[in-house]
C-alpha cells in the first residue's frame, strides 16, 4: 500500500482584524439599545433584557484575544452586527475560491512541483457559498488543475476528514497527490447579537498538499495514521439551507446561524476526543506522553488543554499543545491546520505529532505525522 506525505501547507489571513475591546463595545452598544428600544417589555417580563458583554468574560470562556475577519465595519455595526460582503457575478471568482487560491498558492510554491501533477482537489469546510456548482470545482479550474474535485462538509472535522481521503485516494493509487483547502468565512454564519458566542469566530483560508511517499522530496511529514469519528448530537446546529432561507424569518433568524450548548459540548467532546487519541496511538504503537507536538483544533482553550492533559498524562508545555485561537479565534476546520502551518518548522526529523480536530456532528479526526528528514 502506497503511504502518503503531508507535503506543504498555506495560510490567507485576512488583512483585517478585530480586537476583543472592540467587539464588545460595539455588542454593548446593541445591548444598550436594543434593552432601550424594549424597555416596556422588559420591565413586564414578556422580553429578555441583553447583558453586557465583557473582554474579561470573553478571554475566560474561550481564550480568544483578537480574530481576523473579511469585513470590519459591518460586525462593529451595531445597527447591523453582520460582515458585509457583497455578492459576486457568476463569471467572477468568488470570495471563498479566493481565500482558497491564495492559501493553495502558497502550499504549491513552499511544495516546489508543477501543478500538473495535482490529481485532485478537495473542499473540506463547515460552510459552502452555494449547492453547486462545488467550490473545489471552481479552485480547481482557478489553478489550472485537472482531474477532479468535490466538497465535503464534516463541520470544525472537515480539514483531517480530508486529510484522510486524500491519504486514501493516494493509498489506492488513484492519484498522486491531493490539494485539499479549507476557506472558511465562519463570520458570516455568527450571530454577533448573541452574547455567549458573539466572539468565537473568524475568518481565514488554509490549505495542504498530500502526495505520494514514493515521489515526495526531501522534508515533509509521514501520515502514520488516520482515524474518524462521527456521533450524531444537536448540541451544535446551524439550520440555515436552502429549503428554509425563503422562510419569513429570513437569513438571519437566530436558528439559521450556528447556536450551540457550550457547556453539553464540552462535557461530551473532550472524553470522546481524548479517549479517541490515547486508543488510536496505542493502536499505532505510538506512546501518546512522548508527542513532541499537538495540533488541535482551536475551539476553546480550556478543551484543548484538558484534551492535552489528558492525552499527555501532565500539564503540556505552550509548545506541545499549540494554542493560535487567541490570535485567530475559532476559524473551524482551518484551525488545527492554522496551528500546523505556523508551528511545525522547528521540529527535527523523527519527531511524532497529532493534527486532531473536533467539532459540530459530532465528528473527530486524528491524523498522527512523523518529521521527514
Amino acid at each position: 500500500m502506497t503511504t502518503a506525505v503531508i507535503a506543504a501547507t498555506g495560510l490567507f489571513t485576512p488583512e483585517q482584524s478585530i480586537s476583543n475591546t472592540e467587539l464588545v463595545a460595539a455588542y454593548n452598544a446593541y445591548a444598550e439599545q436594543f434593552n432601550a428600544d424594549h424597555a416596556a417589555e422588559i420591565l413586564e417580563g414578556d422580553v429578555a433584557g441583553l447583558t453586557p458583554s465583557s473582554v474579561e468574560f470573553i478571554e475566560k470562556a474561550s481564550g480568544i484575544k483578537s480574530r481576523f475577519v473579511l469585513d470590519k465595519a459591518g460586525v462593529l455595526d451595531p445597527a447591523r452586527m453582520a460582515p458585509n460582503i457583497p455578492e459576486r457575478a457568476d463569471e467572477d471568482l468568488s470570495i471563498m475560491a479566493e481565500m482558497a487560491v491564495a492559501a493553495a498558492r502558497e502550499a504549491i510554491a513552499a511544495w516546489g512541483k508543477p501543478v500538473s501533477e495535482i490529481g485532485a482537489v478537495l473542499c473540506a469546510a463547515s460552510n459552502m457559498p452555494r449547492p453547486y456548482p462545488a467550490l473545489s470545482i471552481e479552485v480547481q479550474q482557478a489553478l489550472g488543475i485537472d482531474g477532479f474535485a468535490f466538497d465535503m462538509n464534516v463541520a470544525c472535522s472537515s480539514a483531517t476528514f480530508g486529510i484522510k481521503t486524500a491519504a486514501d485516494f493516494i493509498a489506492s493509487g488513484s492519484v498522486k497527490a491531493v490539494l485539499m483547502v479549507n476557506p472558511e468565512v465562519c463570520s458570516a454564519h455568527l450571530n454577533f447579537k448573541d452574547r455567549d458566542s458573539h466572539f468565537i469566530f473568524g475568518d481565514v483560508a488554509t490549505a495542504v498538499i498530500v502526495e505520494s511517499a514514493d515521489q515526495a522530496g526531501p522534508g515533509g511529514w509521514d501520515i502514520l495514521g488516520t482515524r474518524l469519528k462521527t456521533v450524531f448530537s444537536n448540541n451544535i446546529r446551524n439550520n440555515f439551507g436552502f429549503l428554509n432561507n425563503a422562510a419569513p424569518e429570513g437569513i438571519g433568524a437566530p436558528d439559521k446561524l450556528f447556536i450551540q450548548q457550550g457547556r453539553k459540548v464540552f462535557k461530551d467532546v473532550v472524553p470522546m476526543v481524548s479517549e479517541m487519541i490515547i486508543g488510536h496511538a496505542a493502536d499505532l504503537g505510538i506512546d501518546p506522553t512522548t508527542l513532541k507536538r499537538m495540533w488541535l483544533h482551536q475551539a476553546n482553550i480550556n478543551m484543548n488543554q484538558f484534551i492535552g492533559r489528558k492525552v499527555l498524562g501532565r500539564e503540556p508545555t505552550p509548545e506541545e499543545n499549540v494554542i493560535i485561537l487567541d490570535d485567530y479565534a475559532n476559524t473551524s476546520s482551518a484551525g488545527s491546520i492554522i496551528a500546523f502551518h505556523l508551528r511545525q518548522q522547528d521540529l527535527a526529523a523523527g519527531d511524532v505529532g497529532l493534527i486532531c480536530s473536533f467539532g459540530a456532528g459530532y465528528s473527530a479526526g486524528t491524523v498522527f505525522v512523523r518529521k521527514r528528514g
